[in-house]
């Protein structure tokens, strides 16, 4: 009998879903022992602990073949193919199907001959030409209370910091028909949160012939899914979030009061030199306006710490910006430079100051959370329960319950107080 495939997954939401997408594949693929590496490129130190990872999972399971995919695999093949341990290396576009994702026969022979001979085969497609994204687009999360849809993949962006447009391709959407479908199916299976997510959702309908965004993926759910108790959405360009959108929020109840903003630094100066297209007057307007649509709404946001030719003042300019706005949860992001993008050749800060920026930025981040989860001290709120002890407030707070719940089902918990990053409430 096969061993079920062992999928280990680093980074994003999206790898997460397309993990799950790979290992319902090789379920019905009926794949060998195998263990699938979907891993991140984000940073340089995300590729080192995909490294890390795979050595590890090679000792601990000598018999499988191991699999290597996702945004460091697509980006330099080459590498993870020289690894020992390496039996395969897969890019983002053919990881979806069992076919490619295995290779053909027994004997891992693709027809790609690397001219690697002491590692794996490599099997990874120019993606920078390809603008179809496979049908595979949605999964239910085994084991997890919601699920994810994927409403588009790639990005057509230039941040100086970034290569996930490299790793990802450009800016393709799904159909918004497609969309409804795959949470219609998934709302059936059970789950009563699903999360619209993507490589960059606000910019969702930039490829389509006719005029469609991100709004329109929105009310199409919530308008043909009535059922659907919840619906979340994963990080948002600000430079994107509408009027529309903002709208949305004020009056659907069922979208649930949470934003997550790819936002990266306050200070006008290190926003042009990362090249991002918001400015902190820009964000503090439609985090007042989103504020204003949904007064409970909680806000979080990747920062990055540290970037080349950041100064004191522009660090504390961040501080600043985040604090006046309000932020609830940090995501803080210590830059380390990534070869092929513009900002390795800019002038760098040293590693001793961005660590201390990112500590601080950690910090002003605990306070934060801390506020936000005090402020909730006494109330009675709705959650959706992850574990049988654990739960999800519709501001993405995670609570601790007093008794045992069955995941997946909404409950309502009264709030007693908070401990470690985490309220403790009772079930009423």
């Amino acid at each position: 009998m096969n061993a079920a495939p062992k999928i280990v997954t680093l980074g994003c939401r999206l790898n997460t879903l397309e993990s799950e997408v790979m290992r319902e594949q090789l379920i019905k693929a009926g794949t060998p022992n195998a263990v699938v590496i979907n891993t991140c490129a984000v940073t340089i130190e995300a590729e080192r602990q995909a490294r890390q990872t795979i050595r590890r999972l090679a000792r601990e399971n000598p018999d499988a073949r191991i699999i290597v995919t996702g945004c460091a695999a697509q980006l330099d093949p080459e590498r993870f193919a020289k690894m020992d341990e390496v039996d395969r290396v897969v890019g983002n576009e053919e990881k979806l199907f069992a076919e490619t994702l295995l290779g053909n026969g027994p004997n891992n022979d693709d027809g790609n001959d690397d001219g690697n001979d002491n590692g794996g085969t490599i099997c990874v497609s120019d993606i920078s030409t390809i603008r179809e994204t496979s049908g595979h687009l949605v999964s239910g999360l085994e084991g997890r209370a919601r699920a994810f849809v994927m409403v588009q993949q790639g990005c057509d962006n230039t941040c100086t910091f970034c290569i996930i447009p490299t790793a990802r391709g450009h800016n393709r959407a799904v159909t918004v028909d497609n969309i409804v479908t795959q949470v219609k199916k998934l709302g059936s299976q059970g789950y009563n949160e699903i999360v619209l997510t993507g490589v960059d959702i606000a910019a969702y309908g930039d490829d389509l012939d006719r005029s469609i965004n991100l709004a329109d993926i929105i009310e199409a759910v919530l308008a043909q899914v009535p059922e659907l108790p919840r619906l979340r959405l994963s990080s948002l360009d600000p430079a994107r979030i509408d009027e529309r959108i903002i709208n949305l929020f004020a009056t659907e109840p069922r979208l649930m009061p949470h934003v997550h903003l790819s936002l990266q630094a306050m200070d006008n100066m290190v926003l042009k030199r990362m090249k991002r297209r918001h400015s902190p007057e820009l964000v503090l307007d439609v985090v007042g306006r989103l504020k204003i649509a949904r007064p409970n709404i909680a806000l979080g946001a990747d920062i990055i710490a540290g970037f080349p030719t950041e100064t004191d003042g522009m660090a504390k300019n961040t501080i600043n910006g985040v604090l006046e706005m309000g932020l609830d949860y940090f995501h803080v992001f210590p830059y380390s430079p990534r070869p092929g993008t513009p900002a390795e050749k800019m002038p760098q800060t040293d590693g001793a100051t961005i660590k201390a920026r990112a500590k601080k930025l950690r910090d002003v981040g605990e306070d934060q959370l801390e506020k936000r989860l005090l402020s909730l001290v006494g109330e009675t709120i709705s959650a959706l329960v992850e574990k049988p002890d654990s739960a999800r407030s519709e501001c993405f707070a995670s609570i601790k319950l007093d008794a045992e719940q069955t995941p997946g089902e909404i409950v309502k918990v009264k709030i007693n107080g908070t401990n470690d990053r985490q309220l403790l409430g009772r079930v009423v």
